[in-house]
This record gives C-alpha cells, structure tokens and sequence, in this order.
C-alpha cells in the first residue's frame, strides 16, 4: 500500500458524559449517560453515520474511585458505568458496519470466559468485535479474593499467557467443523475441533471452547501499554494499539519503534495500526475554541483538581504546596501505569506550575489535546498521520453526546474532502474495514507446518 492510497482509522473513545473530568457538569452533557442504553445508542449511530471504524469504552473490573475521600467520590461521574461487551451486544443489533471494542482484563479475568463471551460478541455482530487486552494498573484485588495487586512485571507475564490461551481457544474450532447435514445426521467433524490442553505458569485449561469460529476468524485485538513489556506483547500479539503521546516526536518514536519490531515475530508493518489519542475541542473560530476550552476548564472544583494531582503523586505530600507552584518530580517507584505515569512525568519535567498539569490532565488523561477550528483540528490529524506517527486516531469528545456529533458533522467531511477517510465502508466486518485479513486458524497453521518439517 502506497501512502498515497492510506486512509485514516478513526474510533470513537466514549467516556459516558464525555472525557474531560468535568464533562458531566457541562450543559450539553446528558449527566445520567452512564445508565442510559438510549445515550450509547445515539453515540453508536452518531459514529456509524461518519463512517468511524469503531467505538470503544474505557472500563474496569472495580469501581474507579473507590480508594478516594467521601469529598472527592462525590464529585466524580465515573464511578458506575454498563458493563462493555454486555452494552455492545445490544448495541450491535442497532448498527450495520461500526466495530465494536471492549476492555477486558487479563490480570482479573478467567481467560477460558473471556474467550466465549468475545467470541459469542463476534457472532452476535455478525464480525464486529474486539478485545481490548489490559492488564489493569489499580488495584482492585479486593473485589476478586486474591492476595494483593500483582507486580507490573507478573501482570505482564500472566497477560502473555491468557492472550496466546485465548488465541488458541478462539481457534479451537475451523471453520468448517460444523458440518450440519440433516440427510447424513453429521453435525460436527470431530477432527476438526481441537483441545487446547494448555499447561501454563497459570492457567490450566483442556479446551475446546463451546463457541465456534467466529465470522472475523477471531476478534481483533487491541491494546495500550507503552512500557516495555507492553511494547514487546503488543508487537507480537496486537493488531490496533490505542496510545497516548504529547508531541510529533514522542508518537514518531513510538510509531517507529513498534513498527519495527514486527518482523521478529513474522509480521508486516501493516498488520499493526496504531490509534493515538486526541481530544478536540471545536469551535467556528480559533477565539470561539479558545472560549469553549477554558469554559469546561473552568468547571474543574478544586477538590478534584487536587484529586487529579494525588493520583500520579503517590506517597507525595502535597499538603505544602499551591497549585501555582512549579510540580515537582513524580515518583517512581510505583506499581501504577508506568506508561501513563511516564508521560504524565514527561509534562510536569516541562517546568509546569501544578495547576498547568491537572489542567493538562483534565482534559483527557495526557492525550494530546487539540483546540481550534475544524480545519485546525484536520491539519493535527494530518501532521500525524502523514509524518510518520499514526495510522489513525481514537477520538475523545470532551463532552457527549455534543462532541461526536460536531466531530462527525464539522472534521470528518474535511478529512473526506482532502481524501484521507472514507465516504464509505469497505466491507460488512471490523477486520475488512480496517484492512486486517483473516487470520489462518492456529492449529491449521501448525499441521501445515508440521507437515512441512516431516516431508
């Protein structure tokens, strides 16, 4: 593919009443969106109508805030929210092309049940599904009866084994097992249908699944760590990564970097998409995007401006300083996010008072922010997209349902008309669209090779 013949990626990331941290206090925001099924499906439609490759939700087996101060839960909108591959199901039977991404999490959940319910979601959206592959950086062990949050390092381990599980048992069936002929009574080939009898550091698990081959092969799968670890699962196993970067030269490494370690694994540069972060936020003119930037800054209360700090400062007093201070070093030896925490450290190292960064990370967590007209807003997406630093964009409404709606209404036709996104779908799955073939079954893969190294 030429980069003349490249077309942007884009996916709507849909935080319930938007990402900035105050949206649900902004007037255009519907503040019961997070329990309100007619929301997401107003959302869902909004981005099949602009043509978006998919629609993702951010999610967590606990709740978000449950190690924070009566004050600050009070103030916070994030705390209860639909349950992903449950809300994509339903919303699948309103839609036709939109891709559908849930997060699930190798460090909390039981990778036999993670694997049947993406791949019933497959089924279920005609080949829509994906799996957002997280390794969780809270701890919310105490929801699950196990001993403690497990270190970085052995989330990572155990997420290399519960991905090349689930990949196997999503293979478990070929495509044609189910032969289904009423005159033969012949249901099912036995030979083709595999046990797994996967004997890991973790898990033991016979297999097969009890669910077949899906319409995609199998889900597409998407992930986000950038540390190294994160880097080296996303290179061998991911097929879309969501990321966050600040600035052209942090994506191009990134972009870069990723790219290149591909081909240990046997895999081509274009079998990887990787999706960075934007939060935009529109107006008709530069002063009129000014304006709307600093009106939902403005809605930021103190406690939760200080709650912001506190997350990344961990065993940090701050009890001494102001918010117009210059923000100290950030610590680091913490088992949190480390790619979150290393571009938030990457922010405060720019000399920034405190009140620079929480305002920095209001808005969506570190992504890059853009603000300024629909033309402005195309111009940073094609800076990005053609200088080496992104395939596409996950896109962060800072408030909804507004803010998709004017994305999709005002920047996607620009895009259109200078010839870097669709007018139309390419086919009826998330894979086709984004231009992701069909994996070969695993265990055809390996007879074949088998066979191979035999002959």
């Amino acid at each position: 593919m030429t980069t003349e013949d490249r077309q942007l990626k884009l996916g709507a990331f849909i935080m319930a009443t938007g990402h900035h941290i105050a949206a649900w206090r902004h007037p255009d925001s519907d503040a019961d969106a997070g329990h309100s099924i007619d929301h997401y499906r107003g959302l869902a439609e909004t981005a099949e109508r602009g043509k978006f490759d998919l629609v993702f939700v951010a999610d967590s087996p606990a709740g978000w805030d449950g190690d924070k101060d009566a004050e600050t839960r009070s103030r916070v909108s994030h705390s209860a929210h639909f349950e992903p591959v449950t809300l994509w199901s339903a919303l699948s039977q309103v839609t036709e092309r939109i891709g559908f991404v849930a997060t699930a999490s190798t460090t909390y959940e039981d990778p036999y049940l993670l694997a049947r319910k993406f791949a019933s979601l497959d089924h279920i959206s005609k080949g829509r599904a994906a799996w957002n592959v997280v390794t969780t950086g809270a701890d919310v062990s105490k929801n699950f009866s196990i001993a403690g949050h497990p270190a970085h390092a052995n989330r990572y381990e155990r997420a290399e084994e519960v991905v090349d599980l689930v990949l196997d048992l999503w293979d478990s069936y070929e495509d044609d097992a189910l032969i289904r002929d009423k005159a033969s009574g012949i249901f099912l080939d036995p030979d083709k249908v595999h046990k797994v009898n996967h004997h890991g550091k973790f898990f033991d698990v016979a297999g097969p699944l009890n669910v077949a081959r899906s319409p995609q092969g199998r889900p597409v799968v998407v992930q986000a760590g950038a540390s190294e670890p994160g880097r080296e699962l996303a290179a061998r196993t991911a097929e879309v990564i969501f990321t966050a970067n600040q600035t052209l030269e942090d994506a191009q490494e990134f972009y870069s970097d990723i790219k290149g370690r591909l081909a240990k694994f046997g895999r081509r540069p274009e079998q990887l998409l990787i999706m960075p972060g934007i939060f935009a936020v529109l107006g008709g003119t530069e002063k009129e995007a000014q304006e709307n930037y600093e009106f939902i800054q403005s809605l930021v209360h103190p406690t939760i401006a200080w709650s912001i700090l506190k997350q990344y400062y961990v065993g940090v007093d701050l009890s001494g300083y102001s918010l117009d201070d210059k923000a100290p070093p950030l610590p680091t030896n913490t088992e949190l996010n480390k790619s979150r925490l290393k571009l938030v450290s990457d922010l405060a190292a720019r000399g920034l008072s405190l009140r620079e960064l929480y305002l920095s990370l209001a808005t969506a967590r570190g992504h890059r922010t853009v603000v300024g007209t629909p033309e402005q807003v195309a111009d940073a997406i094609g800076e990005w997209f053609h200088g080496g630093a992104a395939d596409g964009f996950n896109i962060m409404p800072p408030v909804l349902p507004t803010g998709l709606t004017d994305f999709v209404d005002q920047v996607v036709p620009v895009l259109q008309r200078r010839g870097w996104f669709r007018t139309e779908y390419e086919g009826a799955t998330l894979r086709e669209n984004l231009g992701l073939a069909r994996p070969v079954n695993r265990f055809v893969e390996r007879a074949a090779a088998q066979s191979q190294r035999s002959a």
